[in-house]
């Protein structure tokens, strides 16, 4: 089997990476967003999660520093890296309050999935530094 991939496959490989990040990067930008303006939802959760409601903003403003680096070719890298600490800070906030597992608890772990997944997908360097290889 040659270890040469054919441009068809690399090609479909960073597309899937694109819209895997897109994806990741939508869903983050709008809720960033929601935590600036501040809207009742935002507030209640963070009021059930034990926080106030104006650290949603510190929050919010910090999703928006850790989104631009991620969109950022150059420091994608470090944005996923700092997005993925965003991410444990949440799932540690769900598990102290007991919410669901699998809609709360791991939300933040099928984010993190869907930033190094696509960024995986989509960077040769990230690939080369963590491999991802089958047994013959």
């Amino acid at each position: 089997m040659s270890s040469v991939i054919s441009a068809p496959r690399i090609a479909a490989r960073v597309w899937l990476g694109r819209a895997l990040s897109g994806l990741a990067a939508a869903f983050l930008a709008v809720d960033a967003a929601i935590k600036l303006v501040l809207i009742q939802p935002v507030i209640d959760a963070m009021t059930q999660l034990g926080y106030p409601a104006g650290f949603a903003r510190v929050v919010g403003a910090i999703e928006v520093a850790c989104l631009l680096l991620y969109l950022w070719p150059r420091a994608a890298v470090l944005g996923a890296v700092l997005f993925t600490g965003v991410m444990g800070g949440a799932i540690a906030s769900h598990v102290r309050v007991g919410d669901p597992l699998f809609s709360h608890i791991l939300f933040g772990v099928y984010l993190g999935l869907m930033l190094w997944g696509g960024l995986w997908l989509r960077d040769e360097r990230l690939r080369a530094l963590m491999p991802w290889r089958r047994e013959p």
